[in-house]
């Protein structure tokens, strides 16, 4: 990328920011190309090759090479995430604000398609509540595949718009607000987004930016965390929203500890010396992210909590039934869903029953099945979560071309004298449901996540 490719006046506007050096700047999009960095899922160990470790991410790791992630089974059971490692620092800061022994409801407002939901997830635990939320409907689907994907059942999938959420005053402990911006620090990994960039776009996101805060600003409780982050260089999206945040509702900044080493730029908004910090390609290895913490200060309105006495009427024969599923049944609420049985974790029952007379929910906890007669339909988000009951379930081995052959929704050629709904698994990770009859497999692997595209020619 020669630097007459950026936008006008894009690097003027950035000369006096400090950190900034326009040489590295421009000689790493001009001349290097954007790294490949995943991040493993702690719930799934696996053997999946990692190679340098990202500074500021214990999980994220830069690989030398970008493989074929599409083809590779693990990928498809969940056991990493093809990250962008410096919004990986989202989760540092998140470690840096958590409360240990304290269950915390977190928010991710703009979520799809999943990445800081599975890295905000990937450091909770079981007492700990995510509801990753997407405002836009098409990108849904998207977002609930990647945390299906990961496994764990303390999540939930809202789609909403921000001004929904001020029905849940108070209920959020921390809120991330991944804003839409105007992608300047996507430029080398998206050149297009070159095209798209104006003085003029920068005003309208802050606009747009500052409308979502004020929208989401009741449903955090007080003493409560905001972690703000765009993909964007322009101080008006950035340290002016920190500015706005301060002065408009009474945030407190929180300085986060980093590492000098790590190349990270720390900044401070103009007038309130909010602490920012700056990821600059040049600077460190990745692309480019500005990222913040505030803490909540100003009287809002406590959560009433509220507690459904209205209990589903549940055939106990059908729940004791639907339980031998499930590792640890007691430490989990069951439900249903017009015919699908779910649980989430017991601890979230009366959290799942809030947001379900607030919200338009997509996901909540794990789908397990569909009973008929004797026999349990399972479903996918079984198959893939951590808290199976794999004692309990068939498991079919294959090899890395069977594999691909089940990833694809094809024949698997196998020989099995086994009858019956079987997990197929790929070193010891399963990837979906097939049922083994006499004479054949019937392959039930999604037909909207198959894989479609070609292996690439070695």
């Amino acid at each position: 990328m020669n630097e007459h490719q950026f936008p006008d006046n894009f690097l003027a506007s950035l000369a006096d920011e400090p950190g900034f050096n326009s040489i590295s700047f421009t000689h790493a999009h001009q001349f290097n190309e954007a790294p490949t960095s995943i991040r493993v899922n702690p719930f799934k160990p696996s053997a999946v090759k990692t190679d340098q470790q990202v500074p500021w991410c214990g999980n994220g790791y830069y690989l030398d090479t970008r493989p074929s992630f599409t083809f590779d089974p693990l990928f498809h059971a969940g056991c990493y995430y093809v990250q962008e490692a410096s919004s990986m620092f989202i989760g540092h800061i998140y470690n840096m604000i958590k409360q240990a022994d304290t269950p915390l409801k977190v928010l991710d407002l703009c979520a799809a398609p999943g990445g800081k939901s599975t890295l905000l997830n990937s450091a909770m635990d079981e007492n700990d509540l995510l509801v990753a939320n997407e405002i836009i409907k098409t990108r849904v689907p998207v977002l609930t595949d990647n945390l299906n994907r990961w496994g764990t059942p303390n999540t939930v999938v809202s789609n909403n718009d921000p001004k929904d959420f001020s029905r849940l005053k108070g209920f959020f402990d921390i809120i991330l607000v991944d804003a839409p911006c105007s992608g300047s620090g996507m430029f080398r990994k998206d050149p297009a987004a070159i095209n798209e960039w104006s003085a003029a776009n920068v005003n309208l996101c802050h606009q747009r930016q500052e409308r979502i805060l004020a929208d989401i600003y009741p449903a955090l409780k007080e003493g409560g965390y905001l972690i703000y982050s765009t993909c964007s260089y322009s101080r008006q999206e950035n340290e002016d929203i920190l500015d706005w945040l301060c002065n408009e509702f009474g945030f407190e900044s929180v300085a986060i500890p980093i590492n000098k080493d790590w190349g990270i730029v720390e900044t401070e908004s103009e007038e309130r010396k909010a602490h920012g910090y700056r990821f600059y390609p040049g600077n460190i290895k990745g692309e480019g992210l500005f990222a913040a913490c505030l803490k909540k200060t100003g009287t809002s309105d406590a959560f009433l909590s509220f507690k459904n006495d209205s209990q589903q009427k549940l055939n106990s024969k059908e729940m004791d039934q639907v339980k031998s599923y499930i590792n640890e049944p007691s430490d989990f609420y069951f439900f249903k869903h017009n015919e699908d049985w779910l649980t989430i974790n017991r601890q979230h029952k009366e959290s799942l029953n809030m947001l379900q007379r607030s919200l338009y929910l997509k996901k909540s906890g794990i789908r397990i099945g569909k009973l008929a007669g004797h026999d349990l339909i399972p479903d996918h988000e079984l198959a893939l979560s951590i808290i199976i009951n794999k004692d309990t379930v068939l498991q079919t081995p294959v090899n890395k071309d069977q594999a691909i052959q089940y990833l694809r929704r094809e024949n698997v050629g196998l020989d099995t004298t086994n009858k019956g709904w079987s997990l197929m698994t790929y070193e010891n990770h399963p990837l979906g449901w097939a049922k083994l009859l006499p004479n054949r497999i019937n392959n039930y692997y999604p037909k909207e996540l198959r894989i479609l595209s070609q292996l690439p020619k070695q």
